[in-house]
């Protein structure tokens, strides 16, 4: 879903992702629009199963997110809507998503595939243990075993030491590893 106000008058205006309470995300469209807020709200439709029937549904790709072209004084107001949570932010600041992220997203979503999504860490990113006996250890996710740990290489005298940690276990996404 897609609501665009019909001119580009604000040259200020950037892409933000605001977090929403759980399953609000088409009331946020819908607060979004009556602000005349521009919005996107990616969506894919899935067929259902019940016992008795089938049935297509669409629901958001992304869940809990819907994301905003709007100016800063649009953003806050954004996020005073009962439905949204608050904005991402990253190092203290709202965080601008590249207007190319979001068009190529827009893209994909074009064709009628099966997407599946993978909430948290990925293979391969970098992170930083925050707690426990690995407290400050920078490592690589590696993947799961199961839905209860999550793998990470420390690397140490050039050796691969992999640590299975409790998925709950607080990390740190890295950007750039110093």
């Amino acid at each position: 879903m897609f609501n665009s106000v019909g001119s580009d008058e604000k040259n200020c205006n950037k892409w933000y992702a605001l977090y929403t309470k759980p399953r609000s995300e088409f009331k946020a469209a819908l607060q979004l629009a009556s602000l005349d807020i521009q919005y996107y709200l990616p969506t894919i439709v899935k067929e259902r199963k019940w016992s008795d029937r089938k049935k297509k549904i669409t629901e958001p790709l992304l869940r809990g997110y819907i994301f905003i072209f709007a100016s800063e004084k649009e953003r806050a107001i954004s996020v005073e809507q009962d439905s949204i949570v608050r904005c991402i932010f990253d190092q203290g600041k709202p965080a601008r998503i590249p207007d190319w992220q979001i068009q190529n997203l827009k893209k994909m979503l074009e064709y009628k595939y099966d997407y599946f999504t993978r909430e948290g860490v990925v293979p391969g990113v970098k992170v930083r243990i925050k707690e426990g006996p690995f407290e400050n250890v920078i490592g690589t996710v590696q993947g799961t075993d199961n839905d209860k740990t999550i793998a990470v290489t420390i690397q140490f005298l050039n050796r691969s030491v992999l640590a299975h940690l409790p998925r709950e276990s607080v990390i740190e996404v890295l950007k750039d590893h110093e």
